[in-house]
This record gives structure tokens, sequence and C-alpha cells, in this order.
């Protein structure tokens, strides 16, 4: 689709969303900015496959909480691999909180690992972009921007912030042709534990309340990002694209499609 040499940053490189975006991206002939808080540790088989395909890339481990240093290395990587075509930020630390309980610090804790390396690198993305007048930048953010986990309070807030940053960001960048979209992930496998609340119900045989029982994976994302990565996602802008296989659209527990009982 496009990306052939087109420099990619994925913010949060050693999560599964991540490395499905590494692997994918890679048969496009992408170059890689790769923010890794392992130093690369966790994702010594995607850098395998980057080495065998000959593809250009730069491994770093960057906090993405201070402009100034952000800034640099982003220059940085761009004087070894390139120019900035793509951002993906995909932060996402779950701080299990409510709001009786929550503490100033998990609260700020969930703020700046989601929300605030999401405008800390847009700024930096922005500036860089702007100079040539196109880009594309994907926030890989959650259905808990709009819907209440009742488990983790400061990172449903989090990523609302993160929505309003995004539509913010698409009207200013947009007129410098560097598109944003965000895209709100539903229940991936092991969601149900990640947000297990002790008075929601919304997690309770949640790979049933997917209308065709079927969750989503970190390949299925990488497909849709690379949609938004690439021309052919030239006049989507400012998008929220649900991606929770309908998952929000349940109604009814006992017209969930379970497994039929053996004879």
């Amino acid at each position: 689709m496009g990306l052939r040499d087109k420099v990619v940053w994925i913010t949060e490189a050693d999560s599964e969303t991540g490395r499905s975006i590494i692997t994918r991206f890679a048969r496009e002939g992408a170059r890689f900015l790769l923010n890794s808080a392992s130093g690369g540790a966790a994702i010594q088989e995607e850098l395998a496959l980057l080495d065998r395909e000959g593809l250009a890339y730069a491994t770093v481990n960057c906090t993405l909480l201070k402009r100034s240093e952000t800034e640099t290395m982003l220059a940085e990587a761009e004087a070894a691999l390139g120019p900035l075509s793509v951002l993906i930020h995909n932060n996402n630390t779950v701080v299990r909180s409510s709001v009786e309980a929550c503490t100033e610090e998990a609260f700020w804790e969930s703020l700046d690992a989601n929300a605030k390396t999401a405008f800390i690198s847009t700024q930096a993305a922005g500036r860089s972009m702007r100079e040539r007048e196109q880009g594309k930048i994907i926030y890989i953010s959650s259905i808990h921007a709009d819907k209440p986990t009742g488990s983790a309070f400061a990172y449903s807030a989090a990523k609302g912030a993160v929505g309003m940053l995004a539509k913010e960001a698409a009207l200013a960048l947009g007129r410098h042709g560097i598109s944003v979209n965000t895209v709100k992930v539903g229940p991936f496998e092991g969601d149900d534990e990640l947000f297990r609340s002790d008075f929601s119900t919304l997690y309770n045989d949640y790979r049933y309340k997917v209308p065709n029982a079927v969750l989503g994976d970190g390949n299925d994302l990488a497909e849709l990002a690379l949609f938004l990565a690439s021309d052919e996602a030239r006049y989507l802008n400012g998008a929220d694209i649900a991606f929770d296989g309908g998952f929000l659209l349940h109604y009814m527990n006992f017209k969930m499609k379970k497994p039929k009982p053996a004879p």
C-alpha cells in the first residue's frame, strides 16, 4: 500500500499491537523507528525479520514525556532513516483504580503513560511532517474512551483525553496535509482479566457479546493501521473507528452466540 521506504514510528513496539504492526508493515517495505522499553529485547523476532528483509530501523527507549528529549530522539532517527511519514501511538497502560479510591499518583501515572505521551509525540511528529505537507498520525486507543470500565477510571479518563487530542490535531494539522485518525479497540483475548470489575458485568461472557463470537487480535488491528497509513485513506481525517467487532452494540445476554451444548 505504498509504504516502501517510508518511516513509521511506533511508540510502544514491545506490545502485541506493536509487534503485529511491525510484521505487517515490513511486508510493505517500511522503515521503522521503534520505541522499545525493553531496548529491543522483547522484539527480537521482529528485528530479525527486518534484518532478513534488509529494512532499515532504529530502536530507541524514550519515555515520550519530555518535549526536548523526544524531539532530539526523532531528529536523530530521521537523520539515519529519512523523514517521518507515519506516527502510530499505541501506548496502552492500564492502571487499576476507582473514582473513590484512585490516588493522585495513580491518576497522573495513567495520564502520563497514555495521554501525555500522545501529546508529546504528536507535537514532535507534527512539526516534522508539516515541513513536507504530508503525514499520517494514528492513535490506537480504546472503546473505554467512551465506555466506563468499572475498574480503571484513570485509564478511561486518559483515553478520553487522547480522543479530543486527536480531533484537535486533525483540525490543526489537516491544513498541512496530515491526517489524524483514532482506532478505538474493543476486547482482545485476556481483556476480561485486564478490566475485571467488582460491580461492572461488561466483560462477563465478553467474547459472546461480540455478535459473531470471534475476538479480534493484533493482526486484525495491523491491517486496519496499514490502511490508515496508506494513500488509500487520503480522505479520512478526524475519524473515530470502533474496532470492537460490534461488542458495544450488545444488548440482551440471551441472544448471545454461545456454543451449542454437545449432544
